[in-house]
């Protein structure tokens, strides 16, 4: 299942750039395929994996990893609906089915965080809050139909709770584990930041969500809080690594770039909240930026644990090897084009098309070099 879910987030991403890039899908529907068919059931997959982990309990259950496929059935039918293939009945039965399926889950991870024998890791309050951000967007889809006269805030506040609040706290609160993971080197400072930064990330996120909408100052302030927030974590991790070991690791190296990605969007969004440069690039921009480099730098690391879980095995870090080759590369020019983009300059979407069709003949490479190991 996970598996499947990396390979079909890097296909998507793939696709929604050749889609743009040949003007046959508006940007809103390229955006809602790379949300809902990639993003949000990887996230909901990954963190069913890592619950158990920071709960200290067994796998999640079998009706709760079935749950990120529901979500890509209801994200194929926000995308198809945004298309005009489906009618607009279709989206708005989307969103209720996500919204469904975001409170289920949120009800697991309470139960299992309260079945945790003593104090579960916070990286699990990070996740139950970027769910509820979600659940908190979705109901502002019909409301948009509701109140028309409303349309252009409802769309920001929709925006902003999915993208900083949903994924961005997700993004947070995961880097500062998975990093040192990836460095090999345990970062016993990370628990006590994570409860330190919650309450400021999650009044940072509806502070730019409200500001957007109705009151661009507070946007402002919003994005400097979660800015701080993010050069901390980067700090954090310079303090415990030089520049050397986070760029010769390709893994690492895309994971640095997605935390330099935010905070430059951020920036970037403090700018267009003035009016200063074009909203329409943050979007694009956001996906290329942070995204592709996240998800492309997290499944560098995790996907040989899926793929042979339990110890480390020669195949294993074979495997981890082939995925991290040109990740510094890779890391590079995700983040130039996503900074082109921002800028309105669409050569950005080649150099993050290449990253991606590369990052993808490498996933393929990996997995033909363990088979071929299985063999011998």
């Amino acid at each position: 299942m996970l598996i499947y879910l990396g390979f079909s987030a890097v296909a998507v991403f793939l696709a929604a750039l050749l889609l743009l890039h040949s003007g046959d899908t508006a940007g809103a529907a390229a955006a809602h395929l790379v949300f809902t068919v990639g993003i949000v059931p990887l996230i909901f997959a990954a963190i069913s994996h890592f619950v158990p982990v920071l709960t200290r309990g067994r796998g999640a259950p079998r009706s709760v990893l079935l749950l990120p496929l529901l979500l890509q059935l209801a994200g194929a039918a926000t995308f198809l609906a945004f298309r005009g293939t489906l009618p607009e009945s279709a989206l708005q039965a989307a969103a209720a089915s996500t919204l469904l399926i975001a409170l289920l889950f949120a009800g697991w991870l309470i139960r299992r965080a309260r079945a945790t024998l003593g104090k579960p890791h916070p990286g699990w309050q990070w996740y139950l809050l970027a769910i509820l951000f979600l659940a908190g967007a979705l109901p502002l889809i019909p409301a948009m139909d509701w109140w028309p006269q409303a349309r252009p805030q409802l769309r920001l506040l929709h925006l902003h709770l999915n993208t900083l609040g949903f994924i961005g706290l997700t993004a947070l609160g995961s880097l500062q584990v998975l990093l040192p993971t990836v460095l090999r080197t345990p970062d016993p400072d990370a628990a006590q930041r994570l409860r330190r930064q919650l309450p400021y990330a999650a009044g940072a996120v509806l502070a730019v969500a409200l500001g957007a909408a109705f009151w661009p100052p507070l946007s402002l302030a919003g994005s400097l809080v979660l800015l701080t927030i993010t050069l901390q974590i980067g700090r954090a991790c310079l303090a415990r690594h030089d520049w050397q070991a986070l760029s010769t690791d390709g893994a690492a190296a895309k994971l640095f770039a997605a935390l330099l990605g935010f905070a430059l969007l951020l920036i970037f969004g403090s700018a267009h909240a003035f009016a200063v440069g074009a909203g329409r690039d943050a979007v694009p921009a956001f996906v290329v930026a942070f995204l592709l480099p996240l998800v492309s730098g997290a499944l560098t690391e995790l996907l040989p644990v899926w793929y042979r879980p339990g110890r480390r095995t020669p195949a294993r870090e074979r495997m981890r090897a082939e995925l991290a080759r040109g990740g510094t590369l890779r890391a590079l020019l995700f983040l130039v084009g996503g900074v082109l983009l921002a800028l309105g300059m669409s050569d950005g979407f080649w150099l993050a098309a290449v990253a991606v069709l590369s990052f993808l003949i490498a996933l393929l490479r990996s997995l033909a070099s363990v088979r071929a190991q299985d063999k011998s």
